[in-house]
């Protein structure tokens, strides 16, 4: 799925979209990407002359791919973020770097989700966290 796809299912945009392709998709995990461009809006101020991705961001990303997987199928629905737990930063995310999110369903109640997800560079963890969201349709 492309950008174009990912815009019919997530309310985001950007500068604030941060999945760019879904390379696998399934009712329980996803795996998407995201290109870290050098000219990404926050880049200017965290941190200038050293360009490092915030942490939250990332944890936003992985919500963002597990939003696709749950929206797919629901329409005019929003993910809202109710909790964020176990959230590990554990390499530095910089421009030109690829960003692998893999998200799966640990409990899915309707309304209330709960996923896992991962953010990779380069094979290694850059971020991990569980987040409970909210659908509200």
């Amino acid at each position: 799925m492309d950008i174009e796809g990912i815009k019919k299912i997530l309310p985001h945009r950007p500068p604030f979209l941060f999945v760019d392709e879904v390379l696998e998709i399934s009712d329980k995990r996803i795996v998407a990407k995201r290109n870290i461009r050098s000219d990404e809006y926050f880049f200017a101020g965290h941190f200038p002359g050293e360009p490092i991705m915030p942490g939250v961001l990332m944890v936003e990303a992985i919500a963002q791919a597990g939003g696709v997987m749950l929206l797919r199928k629901r329409e005019n629905a929003t993910p809202l973020f109710m909790a964020i737990d176990k959230a590990r930063f554990r390499k530095i995310v910089k421009p030109g770097d690829e960003l692998m999110l893999e998200v799966e369903v640990i409990q899915d109640r309707g309304r209330v989700v709960k996923i896992s997800g991962t953010a990779k560079v380069g094979g290694e963890i850059a971020c991990e966290a569980t987040i409970l969201a909210g659908i509200k349709e």
